[in-house]
């Protein structure tokens, strides 16, 4: 059976003060001497405790506007003596050190402090010095001292002492991973807004990345694997900030496909009724109408074997009928800014069926940046944030595309941009006609994407497939004609693409022969 360490002094120094009355009422009525600093003891005092001032332990004022008040041997040597080792004792009795056996830190907002939109001298004031000190020192000798930096831990710490009047180590081993974890995470939030924020590095020699776990994960993209869901302090619009309103929990594939769908969805945001749907990452069926239910169906009908088991994100607010089709066919996350209590409703009869409302939609023009872990290291690149307008765009052929022509190419366009490459997008009259993604060659794309075209006519009885008189996409340039010359058997009359190809005056040609209206971007949009 393990030890119970007794708590003879504890140092309390908090921002975040909630929840800090019982663990203080706790330690009291354990026999604890209670020290503290500032603000937090003013308010224990009006809590009814007694306590001793840091100030009268060190024998100094605190000083320098509270800069300086812990760092000092009195509060260090209490903390890092280690109790067993005969010099650490002798020194500690020596110079009038007396133990602490444990430190309640939580440190200065400084995150909060820059989201605020602070000057740049109330954000340097909001760098904790003292309280990570305190930390560190504690958690390195948590042999003897018990840190706790998370009030979520208040309630175990007085279950602990209130059942054996002490920490077991094992419990202060626990309680020192979390410090250290929260120092690091500390200064890895400083680094980065000295690196961003303060000296505009958008990369910097040395980089930290501070983060939370949000949810443990069921398993990863196979059961074998383990999984967990991260996000950052400051959180914004997106699937990790999403209320969950009913289903069972979201799997790893589950969200890293939602965020495909919500990310392609937000290039919509301030637009007409858009629907996504998107089936391992890859947008199966997309849709701009007058209504979502009608978008909803156009969506479908590009690719709905595909659609079976997919995940749906849209523009707005989901309303009953939208809701009552998509409820129609299995799916297995439907994502949206909210959803009306008729859609909450209908989608309730679904049970296994996730219902994420994010609130609002991001700007798809937001800076940011991307990660992707390789044997050995991460790369680290800007977000695709790229946008394409009608003044940007190049006719390179005889033929200029008509104005619906344009339309549809920049709409292909949109959804290329979050089709795996090698992608082709065939869209007409603001809808998906046909997708090929992920292909080792373009021309496969074209082909697989009129494929999936002709069983869609098919299936819906249409005297032809609706890529005959569309647009078509290229994530990027047409390296040979035989792509293009594929797209247009498909019946495509209009191209878009990036341009570049040493081959493009061949493809050029192609185009002009098979009478089609070619634009180019200047961009190009790979997606691995």
């Amino acid at each position: 059976m393990q030890d119970h360490k007794k708590i003879t002094r504890a140092l309390l120094s908090v921002t975040d003060k909630e929840g800090l009355e019982p663990l203080a009422a706790a330690l009291a009525r354990h026999g604890a001497e209670l020290v503290s600093t500032g603000g937090t003891a003013a308010k224990l005092r009006e809590w009814g405790h007694d306590v001793k001032d840091v100030s009268e332990l060190t024998g100094f004022p605190e000083m320098m506007d509270g800069r300086v008040k812990t760092l000092h041997p009195k509060v260090h040597g209490g903390i890092l003596g280690v109790r067993n080792n005969a010099d650490h004792m002798a020194a500690m009795d020596e110079h009038g050190i007396g133990p602490i056996d444990m430190v309640v830190v939580n440190l200065y907002a400084f995150e909060k402090t820059v989201m605020s939109g602070a000057d740049r001298d109330t954000i340097i004031e909001n760098i904790d010095i003292g309280g990570p000190s305190m930390v560190r020192s504690a958690a390195k000798n948590h042999e003897d001292v018990a840190i706790v930096t998370d009030p979520l831990d208040y309630d175990a710490v007085i279950g602990e002492l209130d059942a054996h009047g002490g920490l077991t180590q094992e419990f202060r081993s626990i309680l020192a991973a979390k410090a250290f974890a929260l120092t690091a995470a500390y200064d890895a939030a400083i680094s980065s807004w000295f690196a961003f924020g303060d000296q505009g590095q958008a990369y910097p020699d040395r980089r930290a990345l501070a983060m939370h776990k949000a949810d443990e994960l069921r398993y990863g993209e196979n059961p074998h694997q383990k999984a967990a869901l991260y996000i950052p302090q400051a959180v914004a619009p997106g699937i990790a900030a999403a209320r969950q309103v009913q289903g069972k929990a979201l799997s790893y594939n589950n969200l890293n496909d939602a965020d495909a769908a919500f990310d392609l969805a937000s290039e919509f945001r301030g637009g007409d009724p858009a629907i996504v749907i998107v089936k391992h990452a890859n947008p199966c069926g997309v849709a701009q109408a007058s209504s979502l239910r009608q978008a909803w169906q156009d969506a479908l009908e590009c690719d709905s074997v595909s659609a079976f088991g997919g995940i749906v994100a849209m523009n707005r607010t989901l309303d009953g009928e939208t809701a009552e089709a998509i409820a129609e066919i299995f799916t297995e996350v439907v994502i949206a800014p909210d959803a009306d209590e008729a859609a909450m409703a209908a989608l309730s009869k679904k049970k296994n069926l996730r219902l994420l409302l994010t609130g609002d939609l991001p700007d798809p023009a937001r800076p940011g940046q991307t990660m992707k872990p390789i044997a050995g290291g991460i790369l680290i690149q800007d977000r695709d944030n790229g946008k394409v307008v009608r003044d940007d765009l190049k006719v390179v052929t005889k033929r200029a595309p008509s104005e619906q022509e344009l339309a549809d190419c920049l709409f292909a366009w949109t959804v290329a941009k979050h089709v795996k490459s090698n992608a082709i997008v065939y869209a007409k009259d603001g809808m998906t006609a046909g997708i090929g993604a992920g292909q080792m060659n373009r021309r496969d794309s074209a082909r697989i994407a009129a494929i999936k075209a002709g069983e869609a006519a098919e299936k819906y009885g249409w005297d032809q497939p609706k890529t005959v008189g569309s647009a078509v996409a290229s994530d990027a340039f047409f390296p040979f004609a035989d792509g293009l010359l594929s797209a247009a058997e498909a019946g495509a009359t209009a191209v878009i693409q990036p341009g570049g190809s040493i081959r493009d005056d061949e493809v050029i040609a192609a185009a002009d022969d098979a009478g089609l209206a070619m634009v180019f971007t200047g961009m190009r949009h790979f997606r691995h």
